[in-house]
């Protein structure tokens, strides 16, 4: 998956297997047996999460979560997104809500003051200052997100070698 070419900021696959969604499933379940350093597994259900610990994981590690749905007997279609820690991303859109919530009230507050002849310049520069916010606050996204690149594809490695185990 070439994730340089991506504008979204959480990655997504699909992929079909065929093989039975419950097979496919324990192999993944093996997998939460070993006690790796590096990664581990959660599965509720036919959803999985491959998780990066200890040393490895920064702020910036992604996690991958599969859903498994079964299509015949004999054919799973895998859905995957990789997605940023929970918490980053929690952070992330309380940011962009408090970014939008200023842009909005000091839009209304630009609308009183210019239909009451009032100066609306200082109005219109938050306004700026908020889309501005608002840019950057995708660049720094994106740029968290070119972090964990590397550790993208380890994850998607361990997803592919658990596939074929």
């Amino acid at each position: 998956m070439d994730i340089n070419n991506e504008i979204s900021l959480r990655l997504r696959f699909h992929k079909d297997i065929p093989e039975n969604a419950d097979v496919l499933r324990q192999k993944f379940a093996n997998y939460t047996q070993i006690k790796s350093n590096d990664y581990f597994v959660k599965i509720r259900g036919y959803h999985i999460w491959l998780n990066l610990k200890g040393p490895q994981k920064k702020y910036y590690s992604p996690h991958l979560h599969l859903e498994l749905e079964p299509t015949s007997p004999t054919l799973t279609n895998i859905r995957g997104l990789f997605g940023p820690d929970p918490n980053l991303w929690t952070f992330f859109m309380f940011l962009h809500f408090i970014t939008a919530g200023i842009f909005l009230i000091f839009g209304g507050i630009a609308y009183s003051n210019y239909i009451l002849k009032f100066d609306t310049t200082f109005d219109f520069i938050i306004m700026i200052l908020m889309v501005i916010v608002w840019f950057l606050l995708y660049f720094i996204a994106t740029q968290i997100r070119r972090n964990g690149n590397n550790q993208m594809e380890y994850l998607e490695d361990l997803y592919k070698e658990i596939l074929n185990s």
